[in-house]
Parts: C-alpha cells; sequence; structure tokens
C-alpha cells in the first residue's frame, strides 16, 4: 500500500522527502531516528499503521544505530534505476571527473551546473 501511495504521488514526494531528510539531518551522516523517519512519513502524508510502520523500521533499520539510513530508505521504496538511468549517470559523473579521480569536489559541479 505504502509504495502504491507513492508512486501514484511521483517524483514530487520523493524529492521533498529527500531535501526534507537532508533539512532535518543536522549533524549529516544520511541517518534518521524511528521518530524522525515517522514524522517525515507524516508531513508527506504517508502515514501507515503501527503494525506496517513497525516491519517497515526493522527492515530497514541498522541494528547497531537503530537509525535508518535515507538512501536505504528510498532505494527500498522505488528500487534501483533501471540500466538506462544508470549508464546516463555513469556518463554524466565521467564528464565531471575531469581529473579522473573517482570523486567530484563541488568546484568541479560548479563549472558544469548551475541551479538557477
Amino acid at each position: 500500500i505504502f509504495r502504491e501511495t507513492l508512486s501514484k504521488r511521483g517524483v514530487r514526494v520523493l524529492t521533498g522527502l529527500g531535501k526534507y531528510f537532508r533539512q532535518i539531518d543536522k549533524n549529516r551522516n544520511g541517518f534518521l531516528s524511528q521518530a524522525a523517519l515517522k514524522e517525515a512519513l507524516k508531513v508527506f502524508h504517508l502515514e501507515m499503521p503501527e503494525g506496517d510502520f513497525e516491519s517497515l523500521w526493522l527492515i530497514l533499520a541498522d541494528t547497531k544505530s537503530d537509525k535508518v539510513d535515507y538512501g536505504e530508505f528510498t532505494r527500498a521504496i522505488f528500487g534501483e534505476m533501471n540500466e538506462y538511468r544508470k549508464a546516463f549517470v555513469r556518463k554524466a559523473y565521467m564528464k565531471l571527473d575531469f581529473s579522473k579521480t573517482g570523486s567530484v569536489p563541488m568546484v568541479d559541479v560548479r563549472k558544469c551546473y548551475c541551479a538557477k
């Protein structure tokens, strides 16, 4: 049911959730507590019965930290990218990685992309 709700509301919900997750992740570690995830779902009108939430949490949460990696959360809900999209991302990354180091500093991203 949760996946169906998200698929009907599409990309705006996914991008909105991602932005919201980054805003509430104060220490920028990419992880959310159970309360933070529950609140985020509520903000985006994605509430679910408590039993379903507990099942989702058990599947996604890291047992050591008792937190959810929000990247893993989005992959679990939406799945992996298809091969066409992966190839497109690889091609874009290769253009951004001028020095072929395997990482792209923000200064290089700014040379190629303007968000205005």
